[in-house]
C-alpha cells in the first residue's frame, strides 16, 4: 500500500479503521503521519447513511476517540473541533472497507451506503471524487457482488498477489 503511487502522490488520505475482520489500517495511518499527510477518517450517523471524514491530529489520537455501539472507533458526535474533509481541502485518496467485491469495481459494504453516499458529496466539492482504492483480502474477492443505480464503483482493489 505505502508503495502505491496513488498513495505516495496523495497529500489528504481518508482511511477506515479497521474492524477485526478487516485488513488491518494501523501501520497504514502511522505511515500517513510519518510521511507528513493529512489522516481523515470516518464519523458515521446511525440511522442514516451520512458520513463525514474527520481529521486525526496524530496516529496516538486514534486512542482517545470513542467506541460506537458497532464497536468502531470514531470522533463522538459533539467533537466539533476536527475539520471535515471536504469543508477544506477534498481528498486525494480514500481506502475504502467492504465485505465482498468483483474485478469490475463494485463493492458490498455494510448495506448503508455510507462510502457511495460521501462520494456523491465529494463529487460536487470543487476538486472532485478522489481516487479510491478498497483493501481486502484475496477470499474476499467474488466472481460478481450485487449493485444498485447508487453504488459507487471502486477505482482499484489492493489484495494480496493482486
Amino acid at each position: 500500500v505505502i508503495d502505491h503511487p496513488k498513495y505516495q502522490e496523495s497529500k489528504r488520505i481518508a482511511i477506515f479503521l479497521s474492524m477485526p475482520d478487516e485488513v488491518q489500517t494501523e501501520e497504514i495511518i502511522k505511515d500517513i503521519f510519518k510521511q507528513g499527510k493529512e489522516c481523515f477518517i470516518p464519523r458515521y450517523k446511525p440511522q442514516s447513511n451520512h458520513m463525514d471524514m474527520l481529521k486525526l491530529s496524530s496516529a496516538e489520537d486514534v486512542s482517545s476517540l470513542a467506541l460506537t455501539s458497532w464497536n468502531i472507533l470514531q470522533p463522538s458526535d459533539d467533537d466539533n473541533a476536527r475539520e471535515e474533509a471536504l469543508a477544506g481541502g477534498g481528498l486525494d485518496l480514500i481506502f475504502m472497507p467492504g465485505l465482498g467485491f468483483d474485478k469490475k469495481g463494485n463493492r458490498l459494504g455494510r448495506g448503508k451506503g455510507y462510502y457511495d453516499t460521501y462520494l456523491e458529496k465529494c463529487m460536487k466539492h470543487p476538486r472532485g471524487k478522489p481516487y479510491t482504492i478498497a483493501l481486502a483480502f484475496r477470499e474476499q474477492i467474488c466472481e460478481s457482488v450485487p449493485v444498485t443505480e447508487n453504488d459507487v464503483p471502486v477505482d482499484e482493489i489492493l489484495y494480496e498477489d493482486c
